[in-house]
């Protein structure tokens, strides 16, 4: 078997692309002027920022002056809920609803408002990784300010009734935000059409540079101060503006949005072969629902695997993968996501995430199926865990 590099971990991040790269180089160069400054050099560099915000408007469907740039998914996410959450608590709405698998940029931020008197309520996804339209309705009390809901998980990649959720909110007068992190791109998104009051994005998952992404915010919804010092971002985000990021950022959203459907049709093709390959392998289960689902997310787990393990004998062999186990995020707890599902620790801690993408090739899924099943026999034979699961199966056929 000879050895490939084959990159299987687009959700986690992205190689910025050549059309993206182009576009940012002249605002590191030639356009290096500060967007704030009146002379020629500055006003290049505003009308580079404006143009690219209102592009970065028009791939979501949204009104340029409702586009507010971060350094990613994780501020954004940070900024709407705590300021809708702080203006709303003056009104006497202090009730947060949440699912209780979102990013942690999510639920950590919602911790941190229940220790500033927050209520939050945690809904349920169910094995099916997905949730329920109406526990989001009978969870809605007068006093909830605010219902965040994530477009698209990011390890199982199951995709939530988003119009249904936002228009449940509506019918009830609640704002309804959406951490789209991992669906921009990848199904099609209108924010108007589909009835979203806040939304995040960032662009490292699409193919643009670390450190740059949006919060889009219905024209009408106060939002508070992220950042005092400067005039930038309408006076709610000081801090010089990273151009290039910028300007790249709006490149690769606009590429990652057209022709949507066509992508999703070739990119689901390969999950499907790379999923139905995985599952030959025995004692193996797809986490998150088949068909609602991102085109580019396969979520396999292994009985008796450990997922760190799994992933070195991936990467000796040229495979970029990840896991929902400890290597993850330096904890020795499984997935928060997976455990989630109803799934047990030992189950969870063997999982692997693969996410392909628009430059995934049929050879690196043949390369993935050729390896993957060989590095669990291999890891496998070294388990006591697996020795243990074939015994109790031996003795319990008896």
């Amino acid at each position: 078997m000879e050895k490939r590099f084959v990159y299987a971990d687009n959700a986690a991040t992205t190689r910025v692309t050549k059309p993206v790269l182009d576009a940012m180089l002249p605002y590191f160069t030639e356009e290096y002027g500060n967007a704030s400054s009146i002379y020629a050099l500055g006003r290049s560099a505003k009308k580079a920022l404006e143009t690219a915000r209102e592009s970065v408007a028009g791939s979501l469907g949204a009104e340029t002056s409702e586009i507010y740039f971060t350094s990613g998914g994780s501020e954004a996410d940070n900024w709407a809920i705590r300021s809708a959450a702080h203006r709303l608590a003056k009104k006497g709405k202090k009730h947060i609803i949440t699912s209780v698998f979102e990013h942690h940029a999510v639920l950590h931020t919602c911790q941190a408002l229940e220790k500033e008197g927050f209520e939050v309520t945690y809904l349920p996804v169910y094995e099916n990784g997905i949730v329920r339209v109406e526990d989001v309705k009978n969870a809605i009390r007068e006093d909830t300010a605010l219902v965040t809901i994530m477009y698209a998980n990011n390890e199982i990649g199951t995709i939530q009734p988003i119009p249904e959720i936002a228009a449940v909110c509506h019918e009830k007068g609640v704002l309804f935000h959406t951490d789209a992190v991992q669906a921009v791109g990848n199904v099609e998104i209108d924010v108007k059409a589909q009835g979203i009051d806040m939304l995040s994005v960032s662009g490292h998952k699409l193919h643009a540079q670390k450190g740059i992404g949006a919060l889009y915010v219905r024209k009408g919804i106060p939002i508070d101060n992220l950042i005092y010092g400067g005039a930038q971002e309408r006076n709610r985000r000081a801090g010089t503006e990273n151009v290039a990021a910028i300007v790249g950022f709006a490149k690769a959203l606009e590429i990652a949005v057209k022709d949507i459907p066509e992508k999703a049709e070739k990119i689901t093709a390969m999950r499907n072969r790379l999923i139905d390959g995985l599952l030959k392998i025995s004692h193996t289960r797809l986490n998150g629902d088949r068909n609602k689902r991102l085109p580019g997310n396969c979520n396999i787990s292994f009985e008796g695997i450990e997922g760190e393990s799994l992933l070195l004998m991936l990467d000796l062999n040229g495979i970029c993968a990840s896991s929902g186990s400890a290597c993850t995020s330096g904890s020795l707890d499984p997935s928060h996501v997976l455990l989630a599902l109803g799934l047990k620790h030992e189950v969870a801690h063997g999982s692997l995430r693969l996410s392909i993408s628009n430059e995934t090739t049929d050879e690196d899924i043949d390369y993935i199926l050729e390896v993957v099943p060989k590095v669990a026999e291999r890891l496998r034979a070294m388990s006591p865990l697996w020795e243990r699961i074939i015994k109790e199966e031996v003795s319990g056929g008896k």
